[in-house]
Formats: C-alpha cells, structure tokens, sequence
C-alpha cells in the first residue's frame, strides 16, 4: 500500500486555534501524513452542532477520521498515530524515557490547558468578573509551566527529552505559543521552556501546523 494510499482517508476536524487541534497537527505533519482540513469554528458554536457531536459527544476539537475509525481527544489521536504510522517515532528510548513524556504531556493536557479552554474561560468570565478570566488563565499557565521547568531539567536536549522531537514537545509548543500570544505569560520565568519554543519554531513540521497557517485562520 502506498503512503498516499494509506492516508488519502485521514480527515481532521481542527479550529485555528486550538492547541488541541494544533498538537495533531503537528504529529500529521511529523510523519508526513496528509489529510482533509476540515473547520469546526469554536467561537460561533460549531462545536454544538448535532453532526459534530454525533462525531464528538463531549463537543470538543480535534476530531480524527480514518477510514472507518472516528478518534476524538488529541492525545488519544496522537497515540494512535504513533501506533499505526512508525515514520518518525514520538517515543523513542527507555521505558523512563517514555515515562517522562507521558507526564510532560498530561501536565499539558490535564492541569494546564483544559483550565483555560474556551468554555472554562467564558464561565469564570460569567459568573466571577471578566477581569478574573486573565489572571485565572495566567495563574495554571504558570503553575504548569513551573512544573514542567523542573521536570524537564535534567532530560532536556535540544527539545524536551533529548535532541531528537518527542511527544512531549508536541503538547509544550502550542501551550507556549498560546502563552505567549494570548495570554500574557512573561516567559523570561521560563528559560528551558523558551529556549525549546524558539527550537520548534525552526522545524518545518511545527511551522506548518501554527494557527496563523490554516485555512479557517482568521486575525485577532
């Protein structure tokens, strides 16, 4: 079966800005998988709508189909990803190797981003004050972020477990980028974590999988 044989069915329900969404992106993009874009505006509610959900009960993006396969939740679809398609491996090395990749990413995907979501932000927005939502958002960013500074001291390489890219560096490069563009994170307090920034933003593959690239991408 030919690479484009084996890929001409993959699909992804994305929105520009989504980490989530840009998390899988950069895994298709790292394995050099092509695939139909396919929007789900967030912000206007598309989430909600009763075809998405029939894809997604828990109305949330990404959302990958492959073939007869449909794989909500972006470390789910990145694990999958890995398992099917071995071309440029997100989990090399020892067991501890690993190990260390699983936290960093749940550090990510568990304790930081879904703290600062959309809906998280429109509730505190709603029923605390609109000034809180900021200071709530920047509060986890930086709780997570001083976390993974202290995890990743003594594994990182040129990106976060070594020199070659892992699945942690996945989840670290949009919750920096969302960071730094949206939420007013003064990263000078994170160094390892910068330094890895400015290393994803040299690589093809993370480029590619930016916001500002996407065909639903709409300026701020």
């Amino acid at each position: 079966e030919s690479e484009k044989a084996q890929t001409q069915h993959l699909k992804l329900y994305s929105y520009w800005r989504s980490s989530c969404s840009f998390r899988v992106r950069i895994a298709l993009n790292l394995k050099r998988l092509k695939y139909e874009y396919v929007a789900v505006n967030i912000v206007k509610g598309e989430q909600f709508h009763p075809e998405f959900v029939k894809l997604n009960p828990i109305s949330y993006v990404p959302v990958l189909v492959d073939g007869d396969l449909v794989l909500a939740d972006s470390f789910a679809i990145i694990m999958y990803l890995e398992e099917k398609y071995p071309q440029c491996p997100l989990l090399r090395g020892d067991i501890r190797k690993r190990a260390i990749n699983y936290q960093a990413a749940n550090i990510v995907c568990s304790n930081i981003q879904p703290l600062q979501n959309i809906g998280v932000l429109k509730f505190v927005e709603e029923k605390i004050s609109p000034e809180d939502k900021l200071t709530w958002a920047k509060y986890h960013i930086e709780k997570g972020f001083t976390a993974l500074e202290k995890l990743l001291k003594d594994h990182a390489g040129r990106y976060a477990t070594g020199d070659e890219v892992s699945l942690a560096d996945l989840f670290i490069a949009p919750q920096a980028y969302a960071a730094i563009t949206k939420f007013e994170v003064d990263m000078t307090q994170f160094p390892l974590l910068s330094r890895l920034y400015e290393a994803y933003m040299e690589l093809p593959a993370f480029q590619d999988a930016m916001p500002e690239k996407q065909p639903d991408y709409k300026s701020p």
